[in-house]
């Protein structure tokens, strides 16, 4: 399909002076998958990879495979993405699909459009035209907007807003959280605000200190991952060119897998 996946060699790393070791339960290993945004081909090409790599270590005994949200919007193939991920099925391997924002905005759209219809100038066009639904006229008219989304929800499998309306907000396995964005410093894992966790960005980026576990996150691109003593970001802009990235999780072992587009459509973005 003309895309390659890779180890990731250069990962952004910022240590503090008295770091501590991130482990996960013996006989575990655990997989994150960052941002996709529409980009099916990416997926295939990553879960690909995922289940090759799965093969290397044969004697673990659990596997869980983590999606961090924004599943839809910007890229090609929204619609195609869902689709797969809500028949997602791997052996050996226990898939959790958590909320990004995207998601949230969408279905804030779908209960309430003229409430919700700043998903539409984020992303949501484009995913409206992955499910055959034509771009609107006016996003200010109310009943533009109504029209709209009576469009989207008959054009919509209905198993579609089915996977959208139960995705998770958060896991923890090990001594790692698992989020979309990140968290509010300072407050419990047990006590965070599901809008911080699918939105927040600098009170969470900037932090230096600890956090309850070590956060793994989406949400804000990096060139490349980015590893931090508190936090794990890996939301490569695959979208706009750059490549698909999960993080791999073993012991002490962090590793990261990367689908990456063709050079051609990674240059021209």
């Amino acid at each position: 399909m003309g895309s390659v996946a890779s180890f990731v060699e250069n990962a952004r790393s910022e240590p503090d002076s008295e770091a501590a070791v991130s482990l996960v339960p013996d006989g575990d290993e655990v997989y994150a998958v960052g941002d996709v945004h529409g980009s099916l081909t990416l997926l295939d090409d990553l879960l690909a990879r995922i289940g090759d790599d799965a093969k290397t270590a044969p004697g673990v005994g659990r596997r869980t495979l983590i999606f961090l949200g924004d599943y839809i919007d910007r890229g090609p193939d929204s619609a195609g993405v869902i689709e797969r991920l809500a028949g997602l099925s791997m052996p050996g391997f226990t898939i959790h699909h958590l909320v990004g924002n995207h998601e949230l905005a969408m279905l804030d759209f779908l209960r309430d459009p003229e409430g919700g219809q700043d998903w539409l100038r984020f992303g949501g066009i484009a995913t409206l035209a992955s499910y055959g639904v034509p771009g609107l006229r006016d996003t200010d008219d109310p009943a533009e907007l109504t029209a709209l989304r009576d469009r989207l929800r008959e054009r919509m499998p209905p198993h579609h807003q089915t996977f959208l309306e139960n995705l998770q907000p958060m896991m923890t396995v090990g001594d790692y959280g698992f989020v979309h964005a990140g968290v509010r410093p300072g407050v419990s894992l047990a006590r965070q605000n599901l809008d911080d966790l699918c939105w927040i960005r600098d009170p969470f980026l900037m932090f230096p200190g600890r956090h309850e576990k070590r956060i793994v996150h989406g949400h804000s691109i990096t060139p490349y991952p980015e590893v931090r003593d508190n936090r794990i970001g890996i939301d490569t802009g695959a979208y706009a060119g750059g490549p698909l990235t999960a993080i791999a999780l073993r012991g002490s072992t962090i590793r990261f897998i990367q689908a990456r587009p063709p050079v051609s459509l990674a240059k021209a973005s």
